[in-house]
């Protein structure tokens, strides 16, 4: 069998670092390719520079020019529900009721296969819509659905991280199950998924609140027995949440509820992280694990304000994701989470700032909270990547890496609102800091109709000019 080459023409955006790291010059951290080459050898990277410099080295590969867009790595979404597709913008809860009046009914309705199939094909379509190729995402307790969800991804060849879901308490009968099931499942399905294609899987306590002293345990047996496994859970999301969960498990706080278990480490990600303290803030850095930053949930649900500056402090660095949260979170548009991002972060930014309360003034930490576009869109991106241990995998442009990308349309969403008017949209960005410019101004002012098409693996798999008009409709 040959090898399948191809390339593809156009500007690229990507990058090589943390731009935290570069606080007076984030360019270091960033490429621009103005007229770039990627050369694509069965799905896999094989070259990447400028058009000038590479083409004539390959003069017999079939080129696709993707014109007047940004290139960039493929969004990753660390943190989302497959089987709360359906329940968008559901009114007028905080967490603990919104999850027994909403969540709960709707995730059991997925233990019928052909509805689990039904709302796999739907929320695959809409993360390939809104640019993002890789997720970590929650299914339910049933392992039906979690199966679904593994075959639904590798139809699509994309890289995903997921698993049967344990939770034997708080839920109502029905969407829980015993800690013996769920240890039984998960090894049938980690034997079967786990790197089969581009599958991962995930040991998936759902929070520690719902979860019994034996459910954990049985989560530790799996990490014992499965050590190069993914370990995806909740943590810290909501006020109410961690009290009840420091009354069940008898811990100082909520981290400890999970390294009792020898849970917290490499592979590890925490959902939310709202209310860490300092000290869980630290044992996590220390112990290489993550947290996935939902702000879209965090303000839908009213549970509070993610600590970004503290999660980047450069003392003691908190590998960090960011996630849509579907469907506490209420888009699949990683563009939208980092609009939402990035209000929560100014909000930050001023309680710091000394401006509120001098006694808590913290420059260096407000500062920190501020998300330019480097630090957007390197944390969708390769940001995310080092949280789930992928960089060697994903995340930017680098030749030996998985050729997932996105085209961004800087003319839609809101045309003519609020893009910078110094920069010439007809052509195209031709430095570094209009690029940049335009690419803040999408993650504020655009939506899902910039993303123009999505490519996993090197082969197209969205296109918006002919997307079925089914795909935002019934199913």
């Amino acid at each position: 069998m040959g090898t399948a080459r191809s390339a593809i023409r156009g500007s690229f955006f990507d990058f090589v670092d943390d731009p935290w790291k570069h606080p007076d010059d984030e360019k270091k951290s960033a490429r621009f390719i103005q007229d770039g080459l990627m050369v694509i050898e069965d799905g896999i990277i094989k070259d990447f520079g400028s058009f000038e410099t590479l083409s004539a080295n390959y003069p017999h590969v079939q080129v696709t020019h993707i014109p007047n867009r940004l290139i960039l790595p493929g969004f990753i979404d660390g943190h989302i529900h497959l089987a709360q597709t359906r329940v968008l913008g559901s009114y007028g809860e905080q967490l603990l009721p919104w999850l027994q009046k909403w969540i709960f009914p709707e995730e059991k309705r997925y233990s019928d296969l052909e509805y689990a199939r039904k709302g796999c094909e739907h929320f695959f379509n809409n993360l390939l819509a809104a640019g993002t190729t890789t997720c970590q995402a929650f299914t339910t307790h049933d392992a039906t659905v979690a199966d679904a969800f593994f075959t639904a991804a590798t139809t699509r060849n994309m890289r995903v991280i997921s698993g049967v879901t344990g939770i034997d308490m708080f839920a109502p009968e029905g969407s829980t199950d015993t800690p013996e099931n769920f240890y039984n499942d998960s090894k049938k399905l980690l034997e079967k998924w786990h790197k089969n294609g581009r599958n991962l899987y995930a040991i998936t306590p759902r929070f520690a609140l719902g979860c019994s002293a034996e459910m954990m345990t049985a989560c530790q047996r799996l990490r014992k027995e499965y050590p190069d496994v993914y370990v995806n859970t909740h943590v810290s999301e909501n006020p109410t949440e961690i009290r009840v969960c420091l009354e069940n498990h008898g811990t100082k706080d909520y981290l400890e509820a999970y390294e009792k278990y020898d849970l917290v480490g490499p592979r590890f990600t925490g959902g939310h992280g709202v209310w860490l303290s300092d000290d869980e803030m630290r044992r996590i850095s220390i112990a290489g694990a993550a947290v996935s930053f939902c702000p879209t949930s965090n303000l839908f649900l009213g549970n509070g304000l993610f600590r970004l500056g503290k999660a980047k402090d450069p003392n003691q660095p908190v590998k960090l994701s960011f996630g849509s949260d579907i469907g506490g979170g209420n888009r699949f548009s990683m563009l939208h989470v980092l609009d939402e991002a990035y209000k929560v972060g100014m909000c930050n930014n001023t309680m710091l700032d000394g401006s509120l309360d001098p006694r808590f003034k913290n420059t260096a930490e407000a500062e920190r909270n501020k998300l330019s576009p480097y630090r957007a869109f390197w944390s969708i991106t390769l940001g995310s990547a080092e949280s789930l241990y992928l960089q060697d995998t994903i995340g930017n442009f680098t030749p030996g890496k998985e050729a997932d990308f996105v085209a961004l349309d800087w003319t839609g969403g809101q045309t003519g609102t609020a893009w910078h008017t110094e920069v010439l949209v007809q052509d195209g960005p031709t430095t570094m800091d209009e690029a940049a410019n335009l690419l803040f101004s999408m993650m504020m002012v655009g939506d899902d109709r910039c993303v123009d098409q999505t490519w996993v693996m090197g082969k197209q798999l969205y296109c918006q000019s002919t997307a079925k008009p089914a795909l935002a409709g019934k199913y």
